[in-house]
């Protein structure tokens, strides 16, 4: 971690992980058979194998930890892993320092399908962070969306 007058870089998780329980686990199960069993009740066989693989699919990923990423906030615009989001692609900007998870850099892109960056950031770089910004994106009130809060709630 270096702060420095052209960038700061860093490296965080790529996302808050809880430590989940097998109780948690167990019901996650439940919900998904009882999904498929309803599915199966109404004759919706492919439904029935969407929601099986889907459910699968979301016990593996609950159960990974997340893996580290690099960040850098640049004079040519914030880096997240490999891939560069110029600061013409970038509408603007929020430092939450009140997220019970820690502070967080939300960016807001011009992308439609990811239009919003969530960074967590170091507190000690919070100053050198929003410094670099405040000359390049306007600075307004950006907030997660309800249903990432309520997925995060849960333990996702």
């Amino acid at each position: 971690m270096e702060p420095s007058a052209r960038a700061i870089t860093w490296e965080a998780p790529e996302h808050h992980h809880v430590e989940k329980g097998s109780d948690w686990y167990f019901s996650l199960i439940i919900v998904i058979v009882a999904v498929v069993i309803s599915a199966l009740v109404f004759s919706n066989t492919l439904f029935a194998l969407l929601m099986a693989v889907s459910g699968v699919a979301l016990l593996v990923l609950a159960a990974r930890k997340p893996s580290i990423i690099p960040f850098a906030v640049t004079v040519r615009g914030i880096r997240v892993n490999d891939e560069l989001y110029p600061y013409s692609s970038l509408k603007s900007f929020h430092i939450d320092e009140e997220d019970p998870n820690g502070p967080q850099l939300l960016v807001l892109t011009d992308h439609h399908f990811m239009p919003l960056l969530v960074i967590p950031i170091p507190e000690e770089y919070i100053d050198d962070i929003e410094s670099i910004l405040r000359g390049r994106l306007k600075e307004e009130l950006l907030e997660e969306p309800l249903f990432v809060k309520i997925l995060e709630r849960f333990g996702f």
